[in-house]
């Protein structure tokens, strides 16, 4: 029989550590974002859809 609580536990792990990789890549752009010499206004939205394919080719 499987070990459901041990499955459970292994799969929150990962998810807290994605999870924290992700708040330290955004933690990471926002400081290139302030420390740029001329800062520029940014298209976030390109930037998202750009992201997003990568996601999708990712885990597909």
């Amino acid at each position: 029989m499987p070990d459901y609580k041990e499955m459970y536990l292994t799969l929150f792990r990962v998810c807290e550590q994605a999870v924290q990789v992700l708040i330290k890549a955004q933690q990471e752009c926002e400081e290139m974002y302030i420390d740029a010499n001329n800062p520029e206004r940014i298209s976030l939205l390109e930037d998202r859809k750009s992201m997003e394919k990568l996601f999708l080719h990712a885990f597909s």
